[in-house]
């Protein structure tokens, strides 16, 4: 008797593992319809597994971990999974590698609890190495493959913030300069501005502070000249020179948006 339930057991647990293999194929092809803009073809394939999932505003999660720490994808996954067969939620989730994506119902259980888990991890002091998590905006089928991107979006400045979970719309809401941190965006910046700072070097002028005080100004000459303490045409020489040093033409307001990003970029720097 014993024997024959253990077999029963192994036969019931392989089944299980089977079914839950077989879901997460059905989920995998589910997920590349979506990316690919086949909404319909996605619903199709979906069926009764995840239909419900997309009758409804869902989020997308995107989820990186280490393979130091390869159980914190599991960990959420299984976080993502209990949470909607507990409240009878559908969600689909779909183990890529070092990466998990997940999509949940938008104010649905299995959401609030992979946001929980991340919380949970961040106040903990867990390192940003161990799991990093980006949130999309709430989306509809059609917009599957634009919430995927801002998920990634969200996971990269996750990232550089050292943080376990950012969302896209608080990423939205917030400002662009803490972005300007970054590595490739500063190399952007420095090399920008190495000209007129090569200028400034040899004593032949201001240029660099000229420049942040008329761009801060709109381009008002008195105003950004008696910032500066100079006299007007002193300024427009200034800029002329900023001009053919550059290259570039200070009317184009691309150059100028460029350039003040460069300058807020490198604030830290003296110039």
């Amino acid at each position: 008797a014993v024997h024959s339930a253990i077999a029963l057991l192994t036969l019931t647990t392989e089944r299980s593992r089977s079914l839950h293999a077989t879901e997460q194929r059905i989920g995998a092809a589910v997920l590349r319809m979506l990316l690919a803009g086949e909404p319909d073809h996605a619903r199709a394939v979906a069926g009764d597994l995840y239909g419900a999932l997309l009758d409804a505003p869902f989020r997308i999660i995107v989820a990186v971990g280490t393979e130091a720490n390869g159980d914190a994808l599991g960990a959420l996954a299984e976080t993502a999974e209990s949470a909607a067969a507990r409240s009878g939620e559908t969600v689909l989730v779909v183990p890529e590698g070092d990466r998990l994506v997940v999509l949940a119902a938008d104010g649905g259980a299995a959401l609030a609890a992979c946001c929980d888990h991340a919380a949970a991890r961040e106040t903990a002091g867990r390192s940003d190495d161990d799991l990093v998590i980006g949130l999309s905006a709430p989306a509809g089928p059609i917009a599957a493959s634009t919430a995927y991107r801002q998920a990634e979006q969200a996971l990269s400045v996750a990232r550089r913030r050292g943080r376990v979970l950012v969302e896209h719309e608080h990423m939205a809401a917030g400002s662009v300069l803490p972005l300007l941190a970054d590595d490739a965006v500063r190399a952007f910046a420095d090399g920008l501005l190495r000209a007129l700072r090569e200028h400034d070097a040899t004593g032949r002028g201001d240029l660099v502070a000229s420049l942040r005080a008329w761009l801060s100004r709109h381009g008002q000459w008195d105003a950004a000249a008696a910032d500066l303490g100079v006299h007007r045409h002193t300024l427009r020489y200034r800029m002329r020179r900023v001009e053919e040093i550059l290259g570039r033409s200070l009317d184009d307001p691309d150059v100028r948006m460029e350039l003040w990003l460069a300058l807020k970029a490198t604030s830290s720097e003296p110039g």
